[in-house]
């Protein structure tokens, strides 16, 4: 028995999210599907990140437990043949059979891009904002939520998880032109959270609400206190440490 690691790129735009699902297209659902003809034989993907709908990654890491004696190379061609144009695997190789992509993970670099003019190339990849944005409130308010917190005013409501506490190593903000990125880094993510973290921090930079009630959104611990979840399309995996 082998496990074997990739590193995966996609753009979401087509496709219900990373997890195979009755209701459409999902990334894990084509990677298999090219498995199963490569290899003759029924595997389980396993991704790093469960992206929803619409998400992309340029930094996606999935592994998967396989029989075949073919190598890396050999299957790195072929899948790249066979995988639809808007999923690339950039590397393959294998790994000790202990390795898990999700939860051998140390850490995971997520990025979302907003536009403040209209785009015609970056539509499907970034979040058009309208409004006069006061950026350094919004680059305030990602230095804020920097350390281990309570997240739960950021998380889909109903989520199954044990708790909402999430150690956010770095977040910032960055200017170029008319796009402004937030990168960041954490131990974990929940569901929507850095959607529902986006839309809140615009709503702080509009003026919609001060950047002391964004500040005690967190002490509420309620979803329904927080921002707007940012739409999909700007939102991209880079990368996942071990």
């Amino acid at each position: 028995m082998r496990n074997i690691k990739l590193l995966i790129e996609y753009d979401g735009t087509n496709y219900v999210g990373w997890q195979r699902q009755e209701n459409g297209k999902s990334i894990q659902g084509e990677i298999e599907s090219v498995l199963q003809r490569i290899l003759q034989e029924r595997v389980n993907v396993i991704g790093a990140g469960r992206t929803d709908a619409g998400v992309h990654a340029r930094g996606q890491v999935a592994n998967f437990r396989t029989e075949t004696k073919r190598s890396s190379q050999e299957m790195l061609g072929a899948f790249n043949a066979l995988l639809p144009e808007d999923i690339v695997i950039h590397e393959i190789e294998q790994v000790p059979l202990e390795f898990h992509a999700r939860y051998s993970a140390r850490e995971r670099r997520y990025s979302y891009l907003l536009t403040k003019t209209p785009t015609a190339l970056q539509r499907q990849h970034s979040w058009y904002v309208k409004y006069e944005l006061e950026i350094d409130l919004m680059k305030r308010a990602a230095e804020a939520i920097t350390g281990t917190h309570d997240f739960e005013s950021f998380c889909k409501a109903n989520s199954d998880v044990e708790h909402y506490r999430c150690t956010v190593t770095s977040a910032s903000w960055n200017e170029e032109g008319t796009l402004l990125q937030l990168t960041i880094s954490a131990d974990r993510f929940l569901h929507g959270m850095v959607r529902a973290l986006v839309g809140t921090m615009v709503d702080v930079g509009r003026g919609y609400i001060s950047f002391d009630e964004f500040l005690r959104i967190f002490e509420k611990k309620n979803r329904t206190e927080a921002g707007m979840a940012a739409p999909a399309k700007g939102l991209v995996l880079e990368a996942v440490m071990y």
